[in-house]
């Protein structure tokens, strides 16, 4: 459906330590039947298991197949509550030993340790940021979504942000959830809570979207704020369709963790809007727009080093992806053995 793109394609939005999960990641005992449940009952335990060694095998085999199938830049939301400090420092080596462009952060969050832990995320956000001197990699500051986090975190992301001058990288509206916690704590929505806490700097990208409303997108549009559609997830996790995204200019395609197959990720964006009744010229602009974001974080090294061919023929040339995949299957074996004991 889609031709070669000379650039590559780049995947707005994801989760580089998900890339151990095709590799027969365990399934709960119960299935879960909410939002919540699934964050809880898999995604927030596979965090909680992660420490330096399956984090690194998780970001190579992550990066290498995204770069085998095209994509030659991810932006990644990270989260590993018992591995937090030099978390993004795995990350960044992975990505550059392989060539791969990358944005970075750290998803800050309080539902396991409080403000504690809250600290120590936006502690990792900045030190990374000033010290990372990798062509190929920028960092952000992340929140993971407002429902998990105080005001007071939310206006220290702000600052660091400002303090950095960079943009928040946070999981808006999507699930209702996201919604609801916002207004018991008085705001129209989640959105307009991250905007009045000072943490919505211009650039700022936020995932998902889903429950936003058209005048919603229409406000992060004025702000000059990114969103990213991950059709994949969005489906996987029955949260709905972003059909508001209409009102945006500055919509960009993402994974949330699926494989940064952008062809493949597409192709459900198609099947997705032609359910929901989408005008179908919108969606190949937002396969596209990722690289206008990209640009954004890298300035004019948008293409650091200028020809960096990294795969030919259908080869990856910067490692041995034999190596790399073997590896990951010994790692998930770990992984799982871990996460099985993580209360969900």
């Amino acid at each position: 459906m889609l031709s070669p793109r000379p650039s590559g394609f780049v995947n707005a939005h994801t989760h580089l330590y998900s890339g151990l999960v095709p590799l027969a990641m365990p399934r709960p005992a119960t299935p879960p039947r909410t939002f919540v449940e699934i964050l809880k009952k898999i995604w927030w335990r596979l965090d909680r298991a992660i420490d330096e060694t399956t984090l690194r095998a998780a970001a190579r085999l992550y990066a290498a197949e995204a770069l085998l199938a095209g994509t030659t830049a991810v932006v990644d939301h990270h989260e590993s509550p018992n591995f937090i400090s030099g978390s993004l420092d795995v990350l960044a080596d992975a990505c550059q030993e392989l060539g791969i462009r990358t944005v970075l952060c750290y998803g800050v969050t309080e539902r396991n340790g409080g403000r504690r832990e809250a600290r120590c995320g936006l502690a990792e956000c900045r030190r990374f940021a000033l010290d990372n001197r990798r062509p190929l990699v920028r960092g952000v500051v992340g929140l993971h979504a407002s429902f998990t986090v105080s005001d007071d975190t939310i206006r220290e992301a702000g600052e660091l942000c400002r303090d950095l001058g960079t943009v928040l990288h946070v999981h808006v509206a999507e699930d209702q959830v996201d919604v609801e916690d916002a207004r018991q704590r008085g705001y129209a929505g989640p959105l307009e809570r991250l905007h009045a806490l000072g943490a919505l700097p211009a650039g700022s990208i936020l995932a998902h979207g889903v429950r936003l409303v058209r005048e919603q997108v229409r406000m992060a549009a004025d702000l000059g704020c990114w969103l990213v559609q991950n059709p994949r997830s969005n489906r996987n996790n029955e949260v709905g369709y972003p059909a508001a995204l209409a009102e945006s200019p500055l919509v960009a395609l993402g994974t949330d963790g699926f494989p940064a197959d952008m062809r493949a990720e597409f192709a459900t964006l198609v099947e997705c809007a032609e359910e929901h009744g989408e005008d179908s010229g919108l969606l190949e602009s937002r396969l596209l727009a990722g690289e206008r974001l990209i640009t954004e974080r890298f300035g004019a090294a948008a293409n650091p080093g200028g020809d960096r061919t990294v795969v030919r023929d259908g080869h990856l040339l910067t490692a041995d992806i034999e190596e790399i995949r073997a590896h990951a299957e010994e790692q998930a074996r770990r992984l799982w053995t871990r996460m099985r004991s993580v209360d969900g």
